[in-house]
């Protein structure tokens, strides 16, 4: 396997972490840079198990710092990009959405620019990889599937923020030669999910004996992918994709939010030793989120076809090895939680 220097930025998030992981246990030969901010989502934690390996490094740096990038690019001669980093949640969005555009619209300009600058467009053994969401196809009908044809049709700042850094880097693309290839996909679950989105967040609350709120009468849908099949879904892309083409990454498990909620309810009644219909008690529906999609879906057959990927782990599976993972690591949960990972970084990085 030949050396490559990749970058991934947002390597300490939670998706990230998982590509971090698996490219630095899956190719010794490759030099892996983390290159996080470490927001309230970037937690360093996550990678222990990695953080000693001599294919591993990692930078603290912000993608709308565009001298620090360029450093960066040239500390570790970087000859390809996967870029993870972006404000994701969408509640945050519906509140400050100039911070999603500065960081997913912006950032991803900044590293465009850095990485056309820094190859000095000589493109060969270059990739720059754009990972997006399917939210930015907005709400599919009953019966319909969004394919990388679907045309974009963004309903909230989050999802337009990400289809706009989605257009630059075809833009980029096409106006430069810069070689690059975007992936979109449906709701990730797993171990490390921060508890602001709904399967960490009913997790914790029911621990804590907190209500579990659904949003409007919970009919919402949403494909729901397994972060490590993801994981596995990018390092496919990254070497066997195609240059300028668009891939849908989906789990193939569709479900309705109050469906969720209940199945997850009743996993940990028996996890917790409680009688059934115990944590659904704790179910309380709330005022319905504005410019909420009803439903995603996802068409990953292009993907399969082109690289063999399929997704290997079921709901069903994936949320009992969820459940199990955050009852098992209570102490970090109550770090994220509490803010106390924080420390994580002053004490591993700036006390060397």
């Amino acid at each position: 396997m030949s050396e490559r220097k990749i970058l991934i930025t947002g390597g300490a998030g939670f998706i990230g972490s998982h590509v971090v992981r698996l490219f630095v246990n899956k190719y010794p030969a490759y030099k892996i840079i983390n290159y996080d901010k470490l927001t309230y989502a970037g937690n360093l934690e996550n990678l222990r198990d990695v953080e000693d390996k001599a294919n591993y490094t990692f930078e603290k740096g912000d993608i709308l710092d565009l001298e620090h990038l360029l450093q960066t690019f040239t500390k570790h001669d970087v000859d390809g990009v996967i870029h993870l980093a972006a404000e994701s949640h969408v509640d945050r969005s519906l509140h400050n959405p100039n911070e999603f555009a500065a960081t997913n619209i912006i950032g991803t300009l900044n590293i465009l620019r850095v990485a056309q600058t820094f190859w000095h467009e000589d493109y060969r053994g270059k990739l720059f990889y754009h990972i997006s969401t399917d939210e930015v196809y907005g709400t599919a009908e009953h019966g319909q599937y969004f394919t990388e044809t679907t045309p974009i049709d963004p309903r909230s700042p989050y999802s337009a923020s990400k289809a706009s850094s989605d257009h630059f880097v075809s833009a980029f693309n096409n106006s430069f030669g810069l070689p690059t290839v975007i992936s979109r996909c449906s709701n990730n679950y797993g171990p490390y999910h921060f508890p602001e989105k709904l399967i960490p967040l009913l997790i914790n609350n029911i621990l804590n004996d907190k209500p579990l709120p659904v949003y409007g009468k919970g009919e919402n849908i949403r494909d729901w992918l397994y972060v490590e099949d993801h994981a596995r879904a990018i390092d496919a892309i990254f070497h066997k994709g195609k240059v300028g083409e668009v891939y849908n990454i989906g789990g193939n498990n569709e479900w309705k939010n109050i469906d969720l909620v209940n199945f997850l309810c009743h996993l940990m009644d028996q996890k917790l030793g409680k009688e059934d219909g115990t944590c659904a008690k704790l179910i309380t529906y709330v005022k319905d989120r504005a410019g909420h999609d009803l439903r995603y879906a996802i068409d990953p057959s292009k993907l399969i076809g082109e690289t063999g990927w399929r997704p290997e782990v079921s709901f069903e599976v994936g949320l009992e090895k969820t459940i199990d993972w955050f009852l098992a690591n209570k102490e970090w949960l109550r770090n994220v939680t509490t803010g106390a990972y924080l420390q994580y970084y002053t004490t591993m990085y700036q006390g060397r």
